[in-house]
């Protein structure tokens, strides 16, 4: 599957392309969607960067729940 492309006519009369994804035509994200603004960050994307930033901590996760900075993590549902 490729990518989505929008094609337009520019100042000079050139016909110009630009990623869809670049523009408000783009379809809305899942998540972007379901999140409806009540969150900036995906649960699994923060998880990912915790483990990131305790590899470049050097020290091993020493002193931390789990070791992989996931156990500090808790995870908050909204109130249906």
């Amino acid at each position: 599957m490729g990518v989505g492309r929008v094609h337009y006519t520019a100042d000079d009369g050139t016909l110009r392309t630009i990623r869809q994804a670049f523009t408000s035509a783009a379809a809305v994200d899942p998540f972007a969607r379901v999140a409806a603004g009540r969150s900036a960050f995906r649960v699994s994307d923060l998880l990912a960067l915790a483990a990131l930033l305790d590899s470049l901590d050097g020290d091993d996760g020493a002193g931390r729940e789990g070791g992989s900075g996931t156990g500090t993590v808790k995870e908050i549902l909204p109130r249906v």
